[in-house]
């Protein structure tokens, strides 16, 4: 073995277990991922100079709001999944769709079924589409961080065949004997960290105040990040590569990034709420 390749830390994939009761990585990931976006957002909506004004969501909505968005997460990714990615397996054993133990979610699912919980919440409490959706996509990169360090942590998603001189290259324990990227980890900065660190600057920025403008820097980013991503990462087996080399993660992700340019310049010409926040530069405002 080259002396720089990396075994892969066996982890146990279940994270705590107490009697009959057992949670694995990925539902940690999940739990941890939406307590923390509920608190981050809680502290975002009590900011009224980030809003120019009183923000368009009141606590106890958004309290509300968590388990409508939740279910949108679980049950548009797993759908997303079914449908996207393997739906042949899904049509002969059709029972296995609600094993979700079994892993199986996809992003792009997920992220539609947050724009339905997004549309009929707000739709119901007479609240901003765009604001709602501002709020929910500027906590989301939390979880996209958690999930793909439990996707790195249960050994599943790996990337694609890495020479062996690469330092942080890695032999998965179901990924046979080859060296691969840690694509977890890379998408995991990339989707996580990255992006959360680009928003919270717009934010900064007064982003808030223009209803729509992190929204859509969130898809289009997302779908940057996601397909740069996909360059390191194995294919679903069921899948492969499809067209010119592309994955199906990458064709999911090109209409994210035009629908979300479309959002952002609808919302730069969109006038901005209230006085600016200090720290506004002049092109956020719309000053010469």
């Amino acid at each position: 073995m080259p002396f720089l390749l990396i075994d892969f830390p066996v982890f146990n994939p279940v994270a705590v277990s107490l009697g009959p009761i057992v949670i694995r990585w990925y539902a940690l990931a999940y739990i941890v991922g939406i307590v923390l976006g509920w608190i981050y957002a809680r502290s975002l909506i009590k900011k009224e100079r980030l809003w120019g004004g009183p923000a368009p969501i009141t606590l106890p909505q958004l309290d509300d709001f968590i388990l409508w968005v939740t279910i949108g997460i679980i049950v548009g990714g797993r759908t997303g999944y079914v449908l996207f990615y393997n739906l042949p397996f899904f049509i002969e054993h059709p029972a296995e769709i609600l094993e979700l133990w079994k892993g199986g979610m996809s992003f792009h699912g997920g992220f539609l079924g947050c724009v339905a919980a997004v549309m009929w919440f707000a739709r119901r409490n007479n609240i901003s589409i765009l604001s709602l959706g501002d709020i929910t996509t500027v906590v989301a990169p939390i979880g996209l961080f958690l999930g793909r360090l439990a996707n790195f942590i249960n050994s599943e998603l790996w990337g694609r065949p890495a020479e062996a001189s690469l330092p942080w290259a890695m032999i998965f324990p179901n990924g046979g004997p080859l060296p691969r990227h840690p694509s977890q980890l890379y998408e995991a900065g990339l989707e996580g960290i990255v992006l959360f660190a680009i928003l919270a600057v717009m934010i900064r920025m007064g982003a808030l105040r223009r209803p729509g403008l992190i929204l859509g820097s969130f898809i289009a980013i997302y779908g940057i990040a996601r397909i740069i991503g996909e360059h390191f990462r194995e294919p679903d087996p069921q899948l492969g590569f499809l067209w010119g080399g592309l994955t199906m993660g990458m064709l999911l992700s090109v209409p994210m990034i035009i629908v979300g340019a479309i959002i952002i310049v609808a919302a730069v010409r969109r006038r901005a709420n209230g006085p600016a926040p200090d720290s506004v530069t002049s092109s956020v405002q719309g000053q010469p």
